[in-house]
C-alpha cells in the first residue's frame, strides 16, 4: 500500500524557530516561538502529559519519564554532598511536578524560596505546585509575586496563569470553560458556530490567543479545560476538523463531561465530517498563523537504548523512529540504532489504523496513540509503520492497546512508500 511524496510532504516536520522557553520552568526543556501548527502541538503536549504516567500492565514508562527521574535521582544524591543551588532547587521541583508529584514539589520549593525570595523560577513553579494540589489560594499569591518578577518574554504567560487561577477561584471545581479571553464562544448573540466565531466575539481575542493558551496547556499538560480552550481557539480561526478532533479528546482521554464542551464536539464533528465529503483533505488548513511546527525543542528522550539482539525481538522505542528526518527530495536519514535494527525481529505496542474498511486486516497502518481525526492528528511519517501479516493471515481490527512483533525494513529509496515496514507479522493484546 502506497502513499504519495506531496502528502507526505504536508506533514514533515522542518526545523523550529528559535528557541524560548515557556510553561513550567525547568532548564532541561526548551519550546519553540509559539503558536505551533496544531499537530506538532498536541502530539509534545502528550508527551509532556505522559512523563506524569506511571508504568503499568498496558504501558511503558515513556523514555521522557525514564530521564526526568533519572535527572531527580541526580539532584537528590547531589544533596548529600552539599547545598543546591537556587536554579537546581527551582528544577528539582519542577521535575517533581512533571512526574505527577506536586506535593512532594511544595515542601521543597517552600524553602527554596525562604533563602531565595526572589527567584521568579522558583516562585513560578510554587504556585504550579500549590494549584495541582488544589490550594488555589496560596498558588494566587504565589503567582502574583512571579508576575512581578518575570522577565519581559514570560511576563504575558505569567499574567494569564495567575488569571487562570483566580478564575478558578471564583467558579466551582469542574465548572464550564474557563473565560480566559473575554468571548463568548457559548450563549445568546455571538453563540458557538461549527467553523467559525461571530465577528465582534473574534475581535476580542488577543493577537496571542492561542500562543498564550498553548503555553499553559504545556504548563499544565493534564488540564483538559485547557484543551478545550484551544478547540474553542482552533474553530475562532476557521479549523473546524482540528477543534472537533481536540473537543473528542476531552470527553474521550480527559472525561470532561460539562454539556456545552458536548454540545460543540456534537456541532464540530458534525461540522468536520461535511466538511470531509465536500473538501480534499489536502486542502485542510485553518487560519492560524503558526511560528514553529512544533513547541519541544530540546530532547527529553535522550536514556541509553537496549543492545540488539540478532536472534531475539528487541523493543522499539517509537521515539527512535521520530529521530528519522527526510530531505527535501524526501530522502530519509535514519538513526545508526534503527538501521542496526534492519532486518531484525522488532516489538512496539501501539494502536491499529486500518488502510480501508475491512476489519479483517492484511495489512494496517500502526501508529503509537489513536486518533480521533485521522486529517487532523495524523502523525508524522516517522511515526507511521506498514504492518504486513503472513501471506494468507489477517488480524482482526482492534481500537485498543496491542503488541505487533514482526521484521523490521526500512525504506530509503521510494518516497512514495512508507519509510517503515514490519514483515510477517503477529498481533497480540498487551497483557
Amino acid at each position: 500500500m502506497r502513499r504519495s511524496g506531496s502528502i507526505f510532504a504536508v506533514i514533515i516536520l522542518g526545523v523550529c524557530s528559535p528557541a524560548v522557553q515557556a510553561g513550567l520552568y525547568y532548564s532541561g526543556e526548551t519550546f519553540a516561538d509559539l503558536p505551533s501548527q496544531w499537530r506538532g502541538f498536541l502530539l509534545d503536549q502528550r508527551t509532556l502529559r505522559n512523563i506524569a504516567l506511571e508504568p503499568g500492565p498496558k504501558r511503558e514508562a515513556s523514555r521522557a519519564r525514564i530521564r526526568y527521574q533519572e535527572e531527580v535521582a541526580r539532584l537528590e544524591d547531589k544533596t548529600k554532598n552539599g547545598k543546591l543551588g537556587a536554579d537546581e532547587l527551582a528544577d528539582l521541583g519542577a521535575l517533581y511536578i512533571r512526574l505527577g508529584d506536586p506535593g512532594k514539589a511544595v515542601p521543597l520549593l517552600r524553602v527554596a524560596l525562604r533563602d531565595n525570595p526572589n527567584h521568579f523560577r522558583i516562585l513560578a513553579n510554587l504556585g504550579t505546585a500549590c494549584q495541582l494540589q488544589g490550594d488555589l489560594p496560596q498558588a494566587a499569591l504565589y503567582l502574583q509575586q512571579s508576575v512581578r518578577l518575570a522577565p519581559g518574554k514570560f511576563h504575558k504567560a505569567e499574567e494569564y496563569h495567575l488569571k487562570l487561577v483566580r478564575l478558578r477561584l471564583e467558579i466551582k471545581k469542574g465548572a464550564g470553560l474557563d473565560n480566559l479571553f473575554g468571548v463568548r464562544y457559548v450563549g445568546d448573540k455571538g453563540a458557538f458556530e461549527a467553523g467559525k466565531l461571530a465577528k465582534e466575539e473574534r475581535d476580542k481575542l488577543p493577537a496571542q490567543a492561542v500562543a498564550i493558551a498553548q503555553q499553559l496547556a504545556l504548563w499544565l499538560p493534564a488540564d483538559g479545560r485547557l484543551l478545550w480552550q484551544l478547540a474553542e481557539l482552533a474553530n475562532a480561526y476557521g479549523d473546524v476538523k482540528t477543534a472537533a478532533a481536540i473537543l473528542d479528546g476531552c470527553v474521550t482521554e480527559f472525561g470532561l463531561n460539562d454539556p456545552d464542551l458536548r454540545k460543540h464536539r456534537q456541532l464540530a464533528r458534525a461540522a468536520a465530517d461535511e466538511i470531509k465529503t465536500k473538501t480534499p483533505h489536502t486542502e485542510h488548513v485553518g487560519g492560524l498563523k503558526a511560528r514553529s511546527q512544533r513547541p519541544l525543542v530540546s530532547r527529553l528522550d535522550a536514556t541509553p537504548l537496549p543492545p540488539i539482539s540478532d536472534t531475539g525481538v528487541n523493543n522499539l522505542p517509537w521515539d527512535v523512529l521520530g529521530q528519522t528526518v527526510r530531505d527535501s527530495k524526501f530522502r530519509p536519514t535514519f538513526a545508526q540504532y534503527l538501521k542496526d535494527l534492519n532486518g531484525k525481529q522488532v516489538a512496539l505496542n501501539g494502536y491499529m489504523q486500518p488502510l480501508g474498511e475491512s476489519s479483517d486486516l492484511a495489512a494496517f497502518m500502526f501508529i503509537e496513540y489513536p486518533v480521533g481525526c485521522w486529517y487532523c492528528e495524523m502523525p508524522d511519517t516517522a511515526g507511521i509503520i506498514y504492518v504486513q501479516m503472513p501471506r494468507g493471515k489477517t488480524a482482526a481490527y482492534r481500537r485498543s492497546l496491542v503488541r505487533v512483533v514482526g521484521r523490521l525494513q526500512l525504506n530509503a529509496t521510494d518516497p512514495e512508500d512508507f519509510l517503515y515496514a514490519l514483515r510477517q507479522a503477529r498481533v497480540t493484546e498487551v497483557d
